[in-house]
């Protein structure tokens, strides 16, 4: 396992270094969405769990807000996207996934809510621009994903505390005091020692993980792991992007809209189109 993620710190770090669903979980209780599409009817539970996205979904569907808007964003085996509303007078070809009501959501991450297939989730705008991970304020997607194995979900976890680790490595290794650390590393590297720069880095990589012991890198449980090996889903978004429902009826349309052809931009050619979102009370 460790040398795992070592190997995966080395992926992550390369560039730096060389160049200097059926959920076991009781199912979370919330208000039923019926979303009509141009395809058919998808079936949506909303948690209770996520007051804030759960609340703002509600609002917005009972003005309205989602009717005529189109799934701008679909990738096969990975998710469909909508919630755009610059999409209801789109031209045909035109990028969209910028719009959206002004505002943004505070994250409400919850490790029993993931990416299961058919999960229904917050996009956002990325790290670098929102390092608090804060939702768009309309838009969303739900999970198409794949099966995993407990292979691949090891090298997510691995991959996970890499990308984790990889800006407290880099502070380490910029300090004038671990110069040497890095002097070591580039003669390693010249001398195209594998095994003797795998050490290094595992030495690294324990220092600084033992100077931050509050870093917590993904970990799938037990039940997870099951859901996604037999369900399948997009393991690898856990803990970056807010799970707020889940479909409960009308997969099948999710999977019809997931394999549309679509454009460069992954907009499907022909319009996806969410005619009505509709709220029925628990």
């Amino acid at each position: 396992m460790r040398q795992n993620i070592i190997n995966a710190v080395i992926i992550v770090l390369g560039i730096f270094f060389f160049n200097q669903c059926k959920n076991t979980e009781k199912t979370p209780k919330g208000d039923i969405v019926h979303m009509e599409t141009s395809m058919g009817e998808i079936v949506i539970k909303l948690y209770d769990a996520t007051p804030k996205h759960t609340t703002n979904f509600k609002k917005l569907a009972k003005k309205g807000y989602f009717n005529g808007m189109l799934f701008h964003r679909v990738i096969k085996e990975f998710m469909i996207q909508a919630g755009d509303p610059d999409s209801k007078s789109a031209k045909k070809g035109q990028q969209l996934g910028s719009g959206g009501p002004g505002y943004t959501i505070d994250a409400e991450f919850n490790p029993k809510l993931f990416h299961k297939r058919g999960a229904l989730c917050a996009a956002r705008q990325g790290d670098q621009v929102n390092p608090k991970k804060k939702s768009s304020g309309s838009q969303f997607y739900i999970v198409v994903g794949k099966k995993y194995t407990d292979e691949e979900l090891n090298m997510i976890e691995n991959q996970s505390e890499a990308q984790i680790l990889m800006p407290y490595v880099k502070e380490f290794l910029q300090d004038p005091e671990n110069i040497d650390w890095m002097q070591k590393i580039q003669k390693k590297n010249q001398a195209n020692d594998r095994e003797g720069l795998d050490s290094l880095l595992q030495v690294i990589t324990d220092i600084v993980a033992k100077k931050y012991p509050k870093i917590k890198p993904l970990k799938f449980t037990k039940e997870q792991r099951e859901v996604y090996k037999t369900v399948g889903g997009t393991p690898f978004l856990d803990g970056s992007y807010t799970v707020f429902g889940e479909v409960i009826k009308g997969m099948d349309i999710v999977d019809k809209i997931a394999n549309v052809k679509t454009d460069k931009n992954n907009r499907p050619v022909e319009d996806v189109k969410i005619i009505s979102v509709k709220i029925k009370k628990k």
